[in-house]
């Protein structure tokens, strides 16, 4: 009797199409272990994941608000059925967290192929394509939590093929609605009970100047990466296999770089509520394991609310490769965060 050999893999850019849906991932249920994980390789000290009782006053549930990265990590790993061949996820766009999620809360996740477009060839390598997705997140309540737009880019399957693919990103929306965000915030949140229960260390909404930029001296290297993506269900092979990727060794998931300027913004900010948007982020650069990164977190707008206001923030992260070349820039991170 013969035997069959099936090979198990992601599409070729070849094997996309308009409207394509994937919504086969499986849901995920946000667990303690998955936050511990989350902290453990983040170092993030965003208050209201860490403080279950502050929580609990501020939120009015009993469990803890789940961290907002971690929320984004576990619905970009239900997408990877569609970009496991990826060599780099180069942008996120206008991404709006609808509503709070906390642990015990489950997520499922769509994407939705919205517009393919080829690379122009070059010398030397093999052909590739950017696929925009759009994904929305629902909570087992079948409640809207998260939108936004992904960009994977992959490989044909032939190296020098011509798909014809040439669709214009320009729909892709660049802008977040400030009035639409703020009409969702605080949520009926008690923020008043953050500033009592928090204490005064750090600055609040009222302190903080827009035109700030914090240096963040102590850097993070970077650990711990193919184990943030496995427990995310992140199918992107070039994070585990380093034979896949461009450069010959593993990559590291670029939310694991967002995770580390995300801690890196908690420490110039200790008082920063929750993240509620991002307006964009971009990988500038390729991140390994082991590299040193270096975060500056600056403040560009501040936008007053009925309780504390919103602040618009923007990282940028460089990495130190450890090849005695200077720094490199590789997270342009622009986000909108809540202060009491």
């Amino acid at each position: 009797m013969g035997t069959t050999r099936v090979p198990v893999g992601g599409p070729f850019f070849e094997d996309f199409k308009p409207g394509q849906v994937f919504d086969d991932a499986p849901a995920v249920t946000l667990t303690d272990g998955l936050a511990a994980l989350h902290q453990s390789l983040s170092g993030d000290r965003l208050r209201l994941p860490l403080d279950h009782e502050l929580s609990r006053w501020v939120t009015g549930r009993s469990r803890p608000l789940a961290h907002p990265t971690l929320v984004c990590h576990v619905a970009i790993g239900q997408t990877t059925a569609a970009s496991q061949r990826v060599i780099g996820n180069l942008f996120y766009r206008r991404l709006q967290l609808l509503r709070p999620v906390h642990l015990g809360d489950t997520l499922n996740t769509r994407a939705e192929v919205v517009a393919l477009r080829q690379n122009r060839p070059k010398p030397g390598r093999p052909a590739t394509g950017m696929v925009a997705l759009r994904v929305r997140v629902a909570n087992q309540r079948n409640k809207d939590v998260l939108d936004f737009w992904r960009c994977p880019m992959i490989p044909l399957r032939d190296p020098a093929g011509e798909t014809g693919h040439a669709d214009s990103f320009d729909d892709i929306p660049a802008g977040i609605d400030l009035d639409r965000l703020a009409a969702k915030v605080p949520w009926g949140w008690h923020l008043p009970a953050f500033k009592d229960r928090a204490g005064r260390a750090g600055a609040h909404f009222g302190d903080v100047a827009s035109g700030t930029t914090f240096l963040i001296e102590g850097r993070d290297t970077v650990t711990g990466a193919p184990e943030l993506a496995r427990a995310t269900l992140n199918l992107a092979a070039t994070h585990t296999d380093p034979a896949v990727s461009p450069y010959g060794r593993r990559l590291v998931y670029g939310g694991h770089t967002i995770s580390l300027a995300g801690a890196a913004a908690t420490r110039a900010l200790p008082n920063l509520v929750t993240i509620l948007a991002w307006r964009s982020c971009d990988h500038t650069g390729p991140v390994f394991e082991g590299d040193v990164l270096r975060t500056e977190v600056t403040v560009e707008a501040l936008h007053p609310l009925s309780q504390g206001g919103m602040v618009d923030l923007h990282a940028l992260v460089f990495a130190d490769h450890g090849d005695g070349e200077p720094e490199q820039p590789v997270l342009d991170w622009r986000f909108i965060g809540l202060m009491a």
